[in-house]
């Protein structure tokens, strides 16, 4: 799991730049009304990091609560809050401890979070506890990068990343015995004075079979509605990158 935010939250959005917020919200959007009338609901946004989709789902309609581990990527959450006036609350916790003041109508949790779970053991802590703090019949909706994309895409490869103040080396390990991926990731920032300053920051990523996903979520009192293959309506394929899970919680933890 991500440990330490300081140096990555300062570039997050300047490397995240090509992925499409506004889309991405509204297609979550579009599963939810799949499943539920969304007039007037409560959204937990868990693992928001810098509040991209929270400002987007915010805007669609949704009563927001943003949840993340770093106070790093909240102060950047924080100063979109100040600059949209959107009424999103956002806390710093832990989400395998996760402790809210009452249930969720809707749960999301994007780009990849649950991969930085260490273990299964700590994707349980998190499903447990979504259904914890779900109202009865409330959605999760959450993606994953797949085996494949840890075997075949991310792997041993080196990617790099540049933008007009910074250049950055993103480096992968792959264990092959646990299918995770080390990342560890260089900075070179452009300062006033012309020369580079160099911060790293480093992380892992481990991928679940469909198989471990689906039987957690049963474990933990949810109903499996769907999955879709990389952010589209269809199945996942061999070769999906990402899948994405909509399922509903049928034995919550209901606490008010």
């Amino acid at each position: 799991m991500m440990t330490g935010y300081s140096t990555f939250a300062r570039y997050y959005d300047s490397l995240t730049a090509n992925i499409d917020y506004k889309k991405r919200a509204g297609y979550f959007h579009e599963i939810i009304k799949r499943y539920k009338n969304t007039e007037g609901t409560i959204l937990l946004d868990l693992a928001c990091g810098t509040g991209s989709i929270s400002e987007e789902m915010a805007k669609i309609g949704y009563d927001v609560i943003g949840v993340d581990y770093s106070d790093e990527m909240l102060g950047i959450a924080l100063d979109k809050k100040f600059d949209s006036g959107l009424n999103i609350q956002y806390l710093c916790q832990d989400m395998r401890k996760l402790d809210l003041y009452g249930s969720m109508d809707i749960t999301i949790c994007a780009l990849d979070s649950i991969n930085h779970l260490n273990s299964l053991a700590d994707v349980k802590k998190v499903f447990k506890n979504v259904a914890l703090f779900s109202e009865p019949q409330g959605l999760f909706i959450f993606d994953i990068n797949t085996l494949y994309k840890h075997r075949n895409i991310l792997a041993n490869n080196t990617f790099t990343y540049e933008t007009d103040n910074v250049f950055c080396v993103w480096e992968n390990t792959l264990v092959e015995d646990t299918d995770e991926v080390k990342m560890n990731l260089e900075f070179f920032e452009l300062e006033e004075n012309g020369l580079y300053s160099r911060t790293s920051d480093s992380f892992s990523e481990k991928a679940y079979s469909e198989e471990s996903i689906e039987e957690l979520l049963r474990e933990c009192g949810f109903e499996l509605l769907a999955k879709f293959g990389d952010d589209s309506f269809s199945p996942p394929a061999c070769n999906s990158q990402r899948i994405v899970y909509a399922a509903r919680c049928v034995n919550s933890g209901q606490i008010l």
